[in-house]
């Protein structure tokens, strides 16, 4: 899963970067790695596997990972190419999802491109770049279909009408992922690959002062929430500049610093599990004396194409998957007193994987 970080200059972009990339250095199971100077690859908090691991005494702990990307900045004609405008689309073309950070606070001693605070004016800057990248690659593909469907071929004047759709919904400024589809559109959707469409979590950066307080107090987050609300987006509130601090201290003394802010996890702990939430992922659990891992799966997905997951091999000559819910699992106290409580199921191709499904899959080729 790749994440794309993006925001106008200084509305706290790279200090939540910073904060992440800090956090995936200092993770204990999972070593950061810096796959190119602006991508961190970080764990994603799970408990279930430090009880398992205790469970089987796994000699190793392999958490699901999801990546950042800092994407280059931005500026006005981004889309023309302006600036590092043609490096920041590309990127984001190779996201699945995008972090939006929007400035939520007053700081006199930090200035705003714009010289004032005001969030939706800043999401819809951003915005508003990528529609315009996005008008021009479905005026190309529209021209075409155009071109296809003068034969009389209904294949082709069905997707020149929907093309026309899709454009005309941009040329309203609004973003792609906000377009009603049926079904068979939204299979074309995905065709285009279009900028616009992507699932975004816009990140409301509030100050440190601002942290505890109900967002009812919080205009600018209000702001956030209500233009979020219409596209039909996550807001997460956060600060990143205590996210920074807090990835810098060892675990112990964050989890202090957290008490003493009166709250119970990280905010990147809650966007990596938004994140995860909002790509429709889940994981299912492995574990055993050499390893206890999670295997990040889309909802939905069907039992061989799980163990695919684990080699192409457990896919091919897949026989069954021997299952039971994580909870259950520890209850019993192992592996085989939950076989004997019949805890233990025997699912055939057709079984949907659940998120906390510890799972043994049997297979032969």
């Amino acid at each position: 899963m790749k994440l794309g970080v993006v925001g106008l200059p200084n509305v706290g972009k790279s200090t939540l970067f910073n904060a992440i990339t800090h956090a995936g250095a200092e993770a204990a199971n999972y070593p950061f790695c810096t796959i190119e100077p602006n991508v961190g690859v970080v764990a994603v908090p799970d408990e279930r596997l430090a009880k398992l691991a205790a469970l089987y005494d796994s000699k190793k702990i392999t958490p699901a990972v999801i990546e950042f990307v800092d994407i280059a900045g931005l500026v006005k004609g981004a889309s023309r190419g302006e600036g590092l405008g043609n490096k920041f689309l590309s990127h984001i073309r190779e996201v699945d999802a995008i972090v939006h950070v929007v400035r939520c606070f007053e700081d006199e001693n930090i200035t705003h491109v714009e010289s004032t605070i005001d969030p939706v004016r800043d999401i819809t800057t951003i915005n508003l770049e990528l529609i315009l990248a996005d008008m021009e690659t479905v005026q190309r593909r529209l021209d075409r279909a155009k071109n296809a469907a003068k034969g009389g071929d209904k294949k082709y004047i069905a997707e020149a009408e929907f093309l026309q759709k899709v454009l005309d919904h941009l040329s309203r400024e609004q973003c792609a992922r906000t377009l009603v589809l049926s079904e068979e559109e939204a299979e074309w959707m995905q065709d285009l690959f279009l900028l616009t469409a992507k699932p975004v979590i816009y990140a409301a950066n509030i100050s440190e002062k601002d942290m505890g307080k109900a967002d009812t107090d919080l205009p600018y987050v209000q702001r956030v929430e209500a233009f979020a609300a219409q596209e039909g987006s996550e807001v997460l509130v956060i600060c990143a500049k205590t996210e920074e601090e807090l990835s810098q201290l060892s675990p112990d003394e964050a989890q202090m610093f957290l008490e003493e802010l009166g709250l119970s996890e990280s905010g990147l702990n809650r966007l990596i599990k938004k994140s995860y939430s909002l790509l429709g992922l889940i994981s299912y659990l492995t574990a055993g004396e050499k390893e206890t891992r999670a295997w990040t799966v889309t909802r939905g997905t069907k039992a061989p194409q799980a163990a695919g997951k684990i080699h192409t091999d457990f896919e091919k000559g897949f026989i069954r998957a021997e299952v039971v819910d994580w909870q259950t699992l520890l209850e019993c106290g192992n592996y085989n007193a939950a076989k004997e409580k019949g805890k233990v199921r025997s699912e055939g191709k057709d079984y949907v994987i659940k998120d906390g499904d510890v799972v043994l899959f049997r297979f032969n080729v």
